[in-house]
């Protein structure tokens, strides 16, 4: 990841920053992260996407970071004003001192932009297990196991196994259910569903843990915010086949939420792979799902 330094006689001086710049009258954000980058850096955009949207409120200003992600440009990045730059590793970029307002943009670039929840009910684990090699083979590095009706060790065993699977493809894995089975199998996180979000009392508790929630209005992210999860998942977005007459968000009630919500925020129900770039385009960090998902 490119950083800069802002001057040291700026707002927020001598900390490390993502280049950018403000929008200016009558640009659209996608004209103004062109010209500001042609500016700032001397490179030609040629293809970026929405990360994400952070507002945040410093004690002089608030500010509203509309963050995307540059993958193929034109030309060598300079610091045509005088700015050092940076070429920072993933691992690294905690090691700079940035902005508060650049701490949610850490998880959203840390994060891929598919979740892939495991199907609930398990009848074969060794068909479970093989359908989940193939879907982190495939480049699926965020899962969630969540599964039910398993007795106690036999879940355990699964849930073990799976860890482990996932870890050999370098995917990470949560948990969706009691934390007990989260640190027994090793698990990379935990993820929360309504009930365990509100009674989670603080993220600083589970540090090394990353936690993902389950929300379905404005409370429950405001609740998730409050508590300190890296990222959420929103649901309903489109009608399921396991709920079809369940009432949903469509995409504009789910860009709706997300427009100032400053944590990473993946798009569930109804989705498919063919909705990603849509679920971009909503606001949204990437899609989760089930049957649209699982190769089995």
């Amino acid at each position: 990841m490119l950083l800069a330094q802002r001057r040291a006689d700026s707002h927020q001086g001598g900390l490390w920053e993502f280049p950018g710049g403000k929008v200016e009258s009558g640009e659209s954000v996608r004209e103004a992260l062109d010209r500001e980058l042609k500016e700032e850096l001397g490179i030609e955009v040629q293809d970026a996407r929405p990360l994400i949207r952070v507002p945040h409120a410093y004690a002089d200003c608030r500010v509203l970071l509309d963050t995307w992600l540059v993958s193929r440009w034109q030309g060598e990045p300079r610091g045509l004003e005088g700015q050092p730059l940076a070429w920072v590793s993933m691992g690294e970029l905690t090691d700079r001192s940035m902005p508060a307002a650049d701490m949610p943009i850490l998880d959203a670039i840390r994060l891929p932009d598919t979740c892939l929840i495991t199907p609930p009910s398990v009848a074969d684990a060794t068909r479970f297990l093989q359908a989940l090699r193939k879907a982190v083979s495939n480049g699926v590095s965020l899962v969630q196991f969540r599964v039910f009706g398993l007795a106690e060790n036999d879940l355990e065993d699964l849930a073990l196994a799976s860890r482990r699977l996932c870890e050999e493809f370098g995917a990470k894995m949560l948990v969706n259910g009691p934390l007990e089975l989260a640190l027994k199998s090793g698990a990379h996180g935990w993820h929360l569903n309504r009930r365990h979000l509100r009674s989670l009392k603080s993220s600083r508790d589970y540090a090394g843990l990353l936690l993902g929630a389950s929300c379905h209005d404005a409370e429950e992210l405001a609740l998730a915010r409050e508590k300190g999860v890296h990222f959420v998942l929103l649901s309903p977005v489109l009608p399921t086949a396991s709920h079809p007459d369940a009432e949903v968000l469509g995409w504009k009630g789910f860009s709706d939420l997300v427009a100032e919500f400053p944590l990473p925020v993946y798009a569930l129900g109804g989705m498919n792979a063919s909705l990603l770039e849509h679920s971009w385009r909503a606001g949204a960090q990437g899609i989760a799902g089930i049957r649209g998902l699982w190769p089995d």
